[in-house]
């Protein structure tokens, strides 16, 4: 009688605590949301340097300013290439609407063509400029889109000792799938910063794609800021790094920076 009692006392507690770790599985629609919630001050200006390795390890070095700035709740995010000279004057800008119904606004100046293209949605999965991250992924700036997928929250894990959630997401639509040439991803999400310090996904056929790993979080003005994120593609062996120096969350930007004439134009 004694051994029954203690078999079954042994698997109460086991499913107990089963039911308490689930418990404590944040919603990952909810997870992907708070990304979005964290300060990022009204205006930002930064130095944005990538460092882009083939694999034969050569390695090309960009270096650009960055400016960003939210009008309300929608964000504009500008990007000028200043070096090498083959590329300088190259400029990026992006409008984020906060409508889930809108698309967003993307152009790429190309001094070379005296060129301004249009980013469409269909071209978001895009690879930026050379570098191992889409336009989208540009745009999103490592937070974690609340309108593309559908989340799953996998378990509590700790990445450099930093306890994350790991959630898994999959595309709302074939559509959403092809635009993104993602099938699938999985990030892991800072519980008390709300800031992705690993992800990893797969490509449309379901193959491992590429994985980014972001390091070097700290207070900058007082508010949480990235320094460091290192991109590995699985299928091209290119890496590209991402430096992020001289950020600066109390210098006004005008307005006028974040227009189509300022893209040509320059700062």
């Amino acid at each position: 009688m004694k051994s029954i009692l203690l078999v079954l006392a042994v698997v109460f507690a086991v499913n107990s605590s089963s039911i308490f770790a689930q418990q404590k599985l944040m919603d990952g629609q909810r997870i992907a949301e708070k990304t979005h919630e964290r300060n990022e001050g009204v205006t930002l200006k930064r130095n944005l340097i990538m460092e882009l390795k083939d694999k034969r390890g050569k390695t090309r070095v960009r270096k650009t300013i960055a400016l960003r700035k939210y009008f309300g709740k929608e964000k504009r995010l500008l990007i000028f290439y200043e070096t090498p000279s083959s590329v300088k004057g190259t400029g990026f800008l992006t409008f984020d609407y906060p409508e889930a119904s809108k698309d967003d606004d993307q152009w790429l100046y190309l001094p070379a063509l005296r060129k301004t293209r249009r980013i469409s949605a269909a071209n978001r999965g895009d690879y930026f400029l050379g570098t191992d991250l889409t336009y989208e992924d540009i745009k999103l700036e490592t937070k974690i889109s609340k309108e593309d997928y559908n989340y799953t929250t996998i378990r509590i894990e700790k990445i450099d000792n930093h306890e994350c959630y790991l959630i898994e997401a999959t595309p709302k639509n074939i559509a959403t799938k092809k635009e993104l040439g993602y099938s699938k991803a999985k990030f892991w999400v800072d519980s008390k910063l709300w800031m992705i310090r690993k992800s990893e996904s797969w490509d449309i056929a379901g193959n491992s794609l590429k994985t980014v790993k972001i390091s070097d979080i700290r207070k900058v003005q007082n508010i949480w800021t990235i320094h460091h994120i290192l991109v590995t593609n699985h299928k091209t062996k290119h890496e590209t790094v991402f430096k992020f120096e001289n950020n600066d969350y109390q210098t006004e930007l005008s307005d006028d920076y974040f227009t189509e004439e300022a893209l040509v134009n320059g700062l």
